[in-house]
């Protein structure tokens, strides 16, 4: 379909209707596919990640764009240590060249870059990147990116569970006092709201230890893209697919 398109605070892509009344405001990636994607081209699959690194700056421009407040990334998981060591080098490598080479542009448009995950266990240069990236931007006021990095839902919230024991015996906590609320705001994203839409490309429909308090409610969508392939487009695909579900949560309309 052809020709101009100008109803009021909606966006036309491709024949894709989408309502900036709705727009969800949080949105979570996993990242999945920069191998599959090297190995189609019969590549090496640091030239995978290195072509994932260019989508993560597409996708985070057009979040931005489009008005989404928080974005969260899923960059390394606390399992992806047991990758090879010179594969795990190179990620952490690119991780650090991002920040650098984006922080000003970043910067710029408003983002805030956050992280979320045990990056004390990152190598000493990935952390300080980090923390240095979030204490110049924590005063911007548009889009919140999170980085998750060394990042396990099951880790967080055992994590979680130990710092509410910690504080129930310090006497800063009471045990009875203890609902979905309180365990929320012990984990990572803490003062967040939890993932409106869960983005996972490459073919796998798993969540792959992501936000599993988090994502009661998400909805999820899934694209046999690889990561590295995902551009706006596609962003656009998924907010139009959510954008037409019936979110009920448990309830009856």
């Amino acid at each position: 379909m052809l020709g101009n398109f100008n109803k009021k605070n909606k966006e036309y892509d491709n024949e894709i209707y989408i309502d900036k009344n709705n727009i969800p405001k949080h949105i979570a990636i996993i990242m999945d596919g920069n191998g599959r994607w090297a190995k189609s081209r019969n590549l090496p699959r640091s030239m995978g990640h290195k072509a994932g690194v260019e989508a993560v700056r597409e996708i985070v421009k057009e979040c931005n764009n489009l008005g989404i407040k928080y974005l969260t990334l899923y960059v390394f998981s606390t399992e992806n240590w047991k990758r090879p060591k010179d594969e795990v080098s190179v990620l952490m490598k690119l991780l650090v060249k991002y920040l650098r080479k984006e922080f000003n542009e970043l910067n710029e448009n408003n983002v805030v870059i956050n992280h979320i995950g045990d990056i004390h266990k990152l190598p000493e240069l990935c952390e300080k990147e980090l923390n240095t990236a979030y204490e110049n931007t924590k005063n911007n006021t548009g889009l919140i990116l999170n980085l998750a990095i060394n990042y396990g839902g099951r880790s967080e919230i055992t994590r979680a569970f130990k710092l509410m024991n910690r504080d129930i015996k310090n006497g800063i906590l009471k045990e009875d006092d203890i609902d979905d609320s309180t365990i929320s705001n012990y984990l990572y994203t803490k003062n967040m709201p939890d993932p409106d839409l869960i983005i996972r490309p490459s073919g796998e429909q798993r969540l792959s230890n992501f936000l599993l308090w988090q994502c009661a409610y998400s909805e999820f969508w899934y694209s046999d893209i690889n990561w590295p392939d995902f551009k706006k487009s596609d962003l656009h695909k998924a907010i139009y697919d959510y954008q037409n579900r019936d979110r009920r949560f448990g309830a009856i309309k």
